[in-house]
């Protein structure tokens, strides 16, 4: 098996599907942030994390059944294949249906508790409204597309995510600026957007309707265990960066007001482009990396990660250098005013040091949840929320406002310490193996810390 090939065959599709998928989380706040200005902007970051929150659900079911699926096709079992197929399909049918339920009556008290007050409470909640009405179309849209690039499709499952995109784009422009319908325009631009992806992926599984099957032995909660239980992970490494959206927007409130909120999202926008590239990156070598582990092909397995450590790196090193410089101009794109500008820009390269070790965590994390080992993956995907709620708990009361933008790099230092050594433990030849990002990535997180220190001293100057 031609390992480099495969890898860059998956890898490049899905890095440009995600990358899509980036922009598309940007759009609605780009139309928005200009049509309505700063309390647009802050309003739908608000709202934000439950739309992230469904299409992470998709993304959890979808991969999880994607994982158990190559898994079986490295044993070669044929029948555990068509269960894990047929049976992702109804999970993601009926978190669809309940979370369209679950969510239309609780919007109000859901948006109060990310933290919306005053003026950002009504936009907030025309936005989720129609968001929760569409659930179905989020969940589908993005569940079924891990299932199409583990059967061969990445490239359908790319055109797909374009398909959905451009359907975005030009419904926002039409529903906001046409038609004057706001915050509502862009939620139902989002939904139909997510509805067109969803429907390309299913006509491609037309096309294999030799793996639907409605045996399961009597078995079938059994089998959904085991998808929900892979799912989990690729569950959080897709909302988690939406836990650190809620607890920031929070802090931001706290310590700077609506002001800080917008100054976030400004930022947030700008820093979901490059998670989405390195997800790409973890989800395109995730059907490999469970090949090989279903093969039992260590050697191949090594050759794998260290290819996606590698790409995973050259992406953000290359991503953080042109934001840096852009830092000051990119926040105009989504609306922000002159000082909110300004004062991202100022903030924005303590983000860019955290993303160098996010870099390292999404091909750790795709390869162990990939591999079995959901344990140390857990163990990844909520340590970061879980540090940096920690950190927000002291940080800003001892430097305010640069306090709470120094916690998200550092709680992401600390993870990248932390996946370090979980990969080291429970890899003991590590160091013959090839996974040389994984004894490089404590020596990165120590000289990181040393630089956010000398960023916080600058931050107490007069004037900063």
């Amino acid at each position: 098996m031609d390992v480099t090939k495969k890898f860059f065959g998956a890898v490049i599709p899905s890095v440009l599907a995600f990358a899509l998928s980036g922009v598309y989380a940007i759009v609605d706040g780009f139309f928005i942030g200009n049509c309505i200005g700063d309390t647009g902007l802050a309003a739908i970051n608000l709202a934000y994390p439950i739309t992230a929150f469904l299409q992470a659900l998709g993304t959890g079911i979808g991969m999880g059944g994607s994982v158990r699926f190559s898994i079986a096709a490295g044993q070669g079992d044929a029948p555990a294949q068509r269960r894990y197929f047929s049976l992702t399909l109804g999970l993601l049918a009926l978190a669809g249906v309940l979370c369209t339920l679950a969510l239309l009556p609780l919007c109000r008290p859901l948006l109060v508790l990310l933290g919306a007050r005053q003026g950002l409470l009504a936009p907030s909640q025309d936005y989720l409204q129609t968001i929760a009405l569409g659930a179905a179309f989020q969940i589908f849209g993005t569940g079924i597309a891990p299932l199409i690039r583990n059967l061969g499709g990445a490239v359908w499952a790319m055109g797909a995510m374009i398909g959905g995109f451009l359907t975005n784009i030009l419904l926002d422009w039409h529903f906001i600026y046409n038609l004057g319908l706001g915050m509502r325009g862009a939620a139902l631009a989002t939904v139909l957007g997510q509805g067109v992806t969803a429907l390309l992926c299913a006509l491609r599984l037309l096309r294999c309707r030799e793996f639907f099957t409605r045996h399961f032995s009597g078995r079938a909660l059994f089998w959904a265990k085991g998808i929900l239980l892979v799912g989990v992970s690729p569950f959080g490494l897709t909302f988690s960066p939406n836990l650190v959206l809620i607890l920031m927007n929070r802090a931001a409130m706290a310590w700077g007001g609506a002001s800080a909120v917008a100054q976030y999202a400004a930022i947030s926008y700008l820093t979901c482009i490059v998670l989405m590239l390195l997800q790409g990156v973890g989800d395109g070598s995730q059907p490999l990396m469970s090949w090989c582990s279903g093969q039992r092909d260590s050697r191949a397995l090594s050759r794998v990660c260290r290819m996606a450590y590698g790409f995973a790196g050259c992406t953000a090193a290359a991503a953080c250098g042109l934001l840096y410089l852009v830092r000051y101009q990119a926040p105009l794109l989504f609306g922000a005013s002159g000082p909110v500008a300004r004062a991202a820009g100022q903030a924005l390269p303590l983000f860019l040091l955290g993303l160098l070790c996010a870099s390292f965590l999404r091909v750790l994390t795709s390869r162990f949840y990939a591999t079995g080992a959901n344990g140390r993956a857990y163990l990844l995907i909520y340590g970061e929320p879980l540090f940096l709620a920690l950190l927000l708990a002291g940080l800003p009361r001892l430097f305010g406002l640069w306090g709470v933008w120094a916690s998200a790099p550092l709680s992401q230092m600390l993870a990248a310490a932390l996946g370090a050594l979980l990969a080291l433990v429970s890899q003991p030849d590590a160091l013959h193996s090839g996974h040389w990002a994984e004894r490089k990535a404590a020596a990165f997180c120590l000289v990181g810390r040393r630089r956010l220190r000398l960023a916080l001293r600058r931050a107490r100057r007069p004037g900063l």
